[in-house]
């Protein structure tokens, strides 16, 4: 029994050393087979410029709605538009674009 207990100490401690080994060594692997980072955040500037497509400073419930977000989930895109215009002009400026959105619409 004790043969078989000193067998078993020593495997667990082979193995945890194994694993304290290879944490200290620098990754060999490529970088695809890191896990993927978080994907860079978007300008909201840009996104703006490129919604806007008549250039005057407004995205319209229309230009929003041609946006990608939209069309995933064009059903969502009115609650999401309305949810941004915070003082229902019918359209949004840089501000209302860019503003977090964390609930319910500011009167």
């Amino acid at each position: 029994m004790k043969t078989l207990s000193s067998i078993l100490a020593v495997l667990a401690l082979s193995t945890t050393l194994s694993f304290a080994a290879d944490e200290t060594k620098p990754a060999d692997k490529p970088a695809a087979a890191e896990p993927a980072a978080e994907k860079p955040k978007r300008d909201p500037a840009e996104a703006f410029k490129k919604l806007d497509a008549d250039n005057d400073g407004f995205v319209s419930a229309d230009e929003f709605k041609k946006s990608p977000q939209a069309q995933r989930a064009p059903e969502k895109a009115d609650e999401n538009f309305k949810k941004r215009d915070t003082n229902s002009d019918g359209k949004l400026d840089l501000a209302e674009f860019s503003a977090k959105r964390g609930g319910k619409k500011a009167k």
